[in-house]
């Protein structure tokens, strides 16, 4: 039970300072589990990363329901998420409930906007110098790096993966062949993770065809945050545009009621999705809050524990640890072209924000400050400054 308690609170931590959308939540995500904690390798945090990457679904809250499925199995995951997930709902929940928060003084974000463009760049320095040993790696981030920043579509990243992918197959597989290959712990069998596939599949069928014929307002907030979450590649910004239909073009809710919680999403940490909680409590309260929450999660959940086992499995075969090494070079690609954009291109607008994310970065890397103290000391710049 102690191990349980000890993944929550981590992921309540982290839950409480990721700020910055999930390219940055990866970040912090690799400062803690990996640098500090070695609850994982570099090597296994990315074949994470990879793996959010090819399913549709909250990137970075994935990743971290892996850390937890890896660390306590399937209740560790569970736990995972809750604590990750559980400050951004409840202060999005506050934001609707209380229509005073536009009033507030949001100059704060801005600092921790900076502190995000520090925790990105030390993540990406760091995944470098393990997952870019020669220069065939190098050649295949940065075309990754190119190809996503410059191809902007929601199929952008599962596409550079792949290709990736099959070109470490073809010329990695003899680099990466072990005598004794060694395996992640699998948390969970494949019957298991089938299983759980199965029962995303049959909700992703099901609920759209019962839906018409069950005429229930639970039922219909549960069936269209589903849809919203398995649908959804590229990233929680993807979301948008799905939700946008589901609720302000059905009249479910008000373009600017919905714009609004859209702007909040991003001034709190954690996970992007948690926008459909906001959406939830305006519709139906709080228990529209908790099912639309579980609901637009529910999918990435399943995707996560049900692909894992498979997913490990492919690492024992040099042939496919070649491709993996392929496709963990791009991620450092991806992870590089979203520093860019959105990260400095929506955070850095001065020479004044320069010189503060530089300062930042450098206390991380000089002092290894912990990410949580930078949080605070960004929102005190944030509020000095801006």
């Amino acid at each position: 039970m102690r191990k349980f308690w000890e993944i929550f609170f981590i992921s309540l931590k982290l839950g409480c300072t990721s700020f910055g959308g999930p390219t940055a939540h990866l970040g912090y995500f690799q400062n803690e589990y990996v640098q500090k904690r070695k609850w994982l390798s570099d090597d296994d945090y990315s074949q994470l990363v990879a793996l959010s990457q090819f399913l549709p679904g909250p990137a970075s809250s994935q990743v971290g329901m892996g850390i937890g499925l890896l660390r306590g199995g399937i209740f560790g995951s569970i736990v995972a998420f809750l604590g990750f997930t559980m400050p951004s709902v409840l202060l999005l929940m506050a934001f609707a409930y209380y229509s005073s928060y536009t009033g507030l003084d949001m100059g704060w974000t801005h600092g921790l906007k900076l502190v995000a463009v520090a925790i990105v760049a030390q993540a990406i320095l760091d995944m470098s110098k393990k997952l870019i040993p020669s220069i065939r790696h190098f050649i295949i981030a940065s075309l990754a790096f190119v190809i996503v920043l410059f191809w902007v579509h929601p199929l952008a990243q599962v596409t550079t993966i792949i290709v990736a992918s099959l070109i470490g197959y073809r010329f990695f597989k003899k680099i990466h062949q072990r005598d004794d290959p060694k395996e992640m712990v699998r948390p969970i069998s494949k019957t298991t993770g089938g299983y759980y596939l199965t029962l995303f599949v049959i909700l992703l069928i099901g609920l759209p065809m019962a839906s018409p014929l069950i005429q229930n307002e639970w039922f219909t907030i549960i069936e269209k945050f589903y849809l919203s979450g398995a649908l959804v590649f590229g990233g929680g910004h993807v979301v948008l545009p799905l939700l946008e239909t589901q609720f302000v073009q059905s009249g479910l809710m008000s373009s600017s009621d919905f714009l609004a919680g859209y702007g909040m999403t991003q001034a709190v940490p954690g996970p992007l999705f948690t926008f459909a909680s906001y959406i939830g409590m305006v519709i139906a309260g709080v228990p529209g809050a908790m099912i639309a929450t579980f609901a637009i999660f529910l999918p990435a959940f399943l995707l996560l524990v049900g692909a894992m086992p498979f997913w490990l499995a492919l690492n024992r075969f040099a042939g496919l640890r070649g491709a993996m090494a392929g496709a963990n070079a791009a991620v450092v690609g991806l992870l590089a072209a979203a520093f860019i954009q959105p990260i400095v291109i929506q955070s850095i607008q001065n020479g004044l924000d320069i010189v503060i994310a530089v300062f930042f970065l450098w206390y991380l890397m000089r002092w290894k400050m912990p990410p949580y103290l930078l949080v605070i000391i960004g929102v005190i710049v944030g509020i000095v400054f801006y």
